[in-house]
């Protein structure tokens, strides 16, 4: 489980010593428990959903006041590993079931746009629309590049985006995904490609970060500003 232990122990022992409601005429003591114990209580809701939070408070008022645990260490190590496996293997069933799920809508949603007007399709499966034509040089592979470009869902979620941030990325073009490393070689200095990525040509079956979903399939517009001299 992915959370601050020391706080949240603060945070649940503070909510269980006292039985009342609490309000801003409530003691400073008090007020500042229950804050301690609602704002970890929400920042790690789902770490702890499934855990017993009475048992949890109990164990830990023991501990800290020296009194004989209620199960011996060996007991505690089998029952926190066998949980640590079984939380895993949920999360790992849950990956699987949201990957499976994003693959049929993207696939479905490439089926789609392929059919649209001004769609090009590469052999890869890359799909891009050209939104402007360039005139500059075209890069290579191994070329260093700078562009402006925004990242989104099919939903049309924003996850990144140079151009909000006004501040244009410089990298090389074999450095980011795939689908980005095919489609930068399609396009020449000053043109501005709307590039649709399979997820096998993007982030797989990984995903990237808490936005970016297993199998999500990502749309881009990038703008190629300048093929940099090495």
């Amino acid at each position: 489980m992915k959370m601050k232990i020391g706080l949240l122990c603060l945070a649940l022992c503070s909510g269980t010593a006292f039985a009342k409601d609490i309000n801003n005429k409530s003691s400073v003591k008090e007020q500042v428990g229950y804050s301690f114990g609602y704002f970890m209580g929400r920042s790690n809701a789902e770490s702890i959903k499934d855990l017993d939070i009475d048992a949890f408070v109990q164990g830990l008022k023991a501990a800290s006041q020296g009194q004989a645990s209620a199960l011996t260490d060996e007991e505690m190590a089998k029952v926190l590993t066998q949980y640590k496996r079984q939380a895993e293997a949920k999360q790992l069933i849950e990956l699987k079931e949201k990957a499976d799920k994003n693959a049929q809508i993207g696939t479905a949603f490439l089926a789609e746009n392929a059919k649209k007007e001004g769609i090009k399709v590469t052999k890869s499966g890359l799909q891009y629309h050209v939104l402007k034509e360039g005139s500059g040089k075209s890069p290579k592979a191994n070329s260093n590049v700078t562009v402006h470009y925004e990242g989104r869902l099919i939903d049309g979620t924003v996850f990144d985006s140079s151009i909000a941030r006004n501040q244009p990325a410089t990298f090389q073009t074999a450095q980011v995904i795939q689908g980005w490393t095919e489609g930068l070689q399609l396009m020449k200095e000053g043109a501005k490609y709307r590039f649709f990525i399979p997820a096998n040509l993007g982030y797989g079956q990984i995903g990237s970060g808490d936005v970016i979903e297993p199998n999500s399939t990502l749309i881009f517009d990038v703008e190629l500003l300048s093929v940099n001299p090495k």
